[in-house]
C-alpha cells in the first residue's frame, strides 16, 4: 500500500484528486451546527482539508475553531476562501502529533482516510484531545469500500470494536440526511469523553 505521507495528500490537492470533496459542508454536520448555541468553546477540524465544516463555523461566529491537516496546499485554500481565518489556527502539522484540548471534535472524511491499522491509535487521540464530558461529533462510511487505498470504509460493529472502550455511545445510527452522493452509505455519530 503506497504510503499515506504529507506529500501524497498535498499532491492530491494540488491535482484536484479530491473526489470526497463535498464542495460544500456535509449536510449532517451543517444541521448539527446549526443547532449549536455556544460560540466560545473550542473545535478542531482534524484533516480538514478544504474544510468547508470550518468556513461554515467561523462565518457563524464561532472563532475557536482549528483545522489540522498535512496538506500546506488545503490550508491555503482555506486561507484563500476565508481570509480573516487565524493564521494561528490552520495547523500543518500531524494530527497525532497535536498537544491542544479541545470541546468539539468534527470527524469528516479522515478517518476513512487513515490506514486502517491507525484506528485505535486515532481513538486514543481523540479521547486525549477532548476535555473531559467533549463530544466527537461527525460521519462515518457505513460500507465496505476500499482495502488498498482511501477511502477506507468500516461498519458499526467494527466502529462499536473501536470507539466503545475510550467514549459514550451517544448516537451512531444511520445518516437520515446525508449529500446525495453518499446517500445510504453513512452513519452519524456522536460520541463523548467520559468524565474520571
Amino acid at each position: 500500500m503506497e504510503q499515506l505521507s504529507a506529500a501524497y495528500w498535498d499532491n492530491r490537492y494540488k491535482n484536484n484528486d479530491i473526489g470526497w470533496d463535498l464542495g460544500e459542508v456535509s449536510p449532517p454536520l451543517k444541521a448539527y451546527i446549526d443547532q449549536m448555541i455556544d460560540k466560545t468553546i473550542r473545535i478542531l477540524i482534524p484533516g480538514g482539508g478544504n474544510s468547508y465544516e470550518a468556513e461554515y463555523l467561523f462565518n457563524k461566529g464561532f472563532k475557536n475553531v482549528y483545522v489540522v491537516d498535512v496538506s500546506k496546499t488545503a490550508l491555503d485554500n482555506i486561507k484563500s476562501r476565508v481570509p480573516d481565518f487565524p493564521d494561528s489556527h490552520l495547523l500543518l502539522h500531524d494530527f497525532f502529533d497535536l498537544e491542544m484540548s479541545f470541546d468539539l471534535i468534527f470527524e469528516q472524511t479522515f478517518f476513512c482516510a487513515l490506514q486502517p491499522k491507525l484506528r485505535r491509535q486515532y481513538v486514543t487521540k481523540m479521547n486525549e484531545l477532548l476535555v473531559e464530558s467533549g463530544t466527537l461529533v461527525g460521519v462515518l462510511f457505513n460500507v465496505p469500500l476500499f482495502k488498498d487505498h482511501p477511502p477506507f470504509g468500516g461498519s458499526t460493529s467494527e466502529y462499536l470494536q473501536y470507539f466503545q472502550t475510550a467514549f459514550r455511545i451517544i448516537t451512531m445510527a444511520p445518516c437520515y440526511n446525508s449529500h446525495v452522493s453518499r446517500q445510504d452509505k453513512e452513519l452519524f455519530v456522536i460520541l463523548e469523553k467520559p468524565k474520571h
